[in-house]
């Protein structure tokens, strides 16, 4: 009896440890999933406000620290991509989060079994 209380103090401070690094580790992953979809956000914007021009019009592209002249077609394209890439990154994170939600409910329902067993395991001893 000595030792199910053991088991079930040590398996409950587990849970509790695994919760809050969980909970913490979905935080950050709310976090850079919104600075993507603000990234994306810009992005789009960028291309709708850069629509109307004119294909001839001269447009710079930033790459890092400098600025590269280029056709508005290529700087179109360029936004696609980016925008492109936001949305796997979305995606991946979404299912990071996904698993990490899971995880978590089965180590819940570990533990409810475990207390399941501690209280059928008390009651057939009374």
């Amino acid at each position: 009896m000595a030792q199910m209380d053991l088991e079930l103090k040590k398996a409950f401070t587990e849970m509790q440890i695994n919760k809050l690094e969980t909970a913490k580790k979905i935080n950050m992953i709310d976090m850079r999933c919104d600075m993507v979809k603000t990234g994306k956000h810009k992005y789009q914007l960028t291309e709708k406000v850069t629509s109307n021009l004119a294909d001839d019009t001269r447009v710079y592209l930033s790459v890092g620290r400098m600025f590269l002249l280029t056709s508005v077609n290529d700087m179109r394209d360029e936004l696609k991509n980016k925008q492109d890439k936001c949305d796997k990154a979305i995606d991946l994170l979404e299912k990071k989060k996904e698993f990490l939600q899971k995880s978590l409910k089965d180590q819940e329902d570990g533990l409810r079994e475990l207390v399941q067993q501690r209280k059928d395991a008390d009651a057939s001893t009374k």
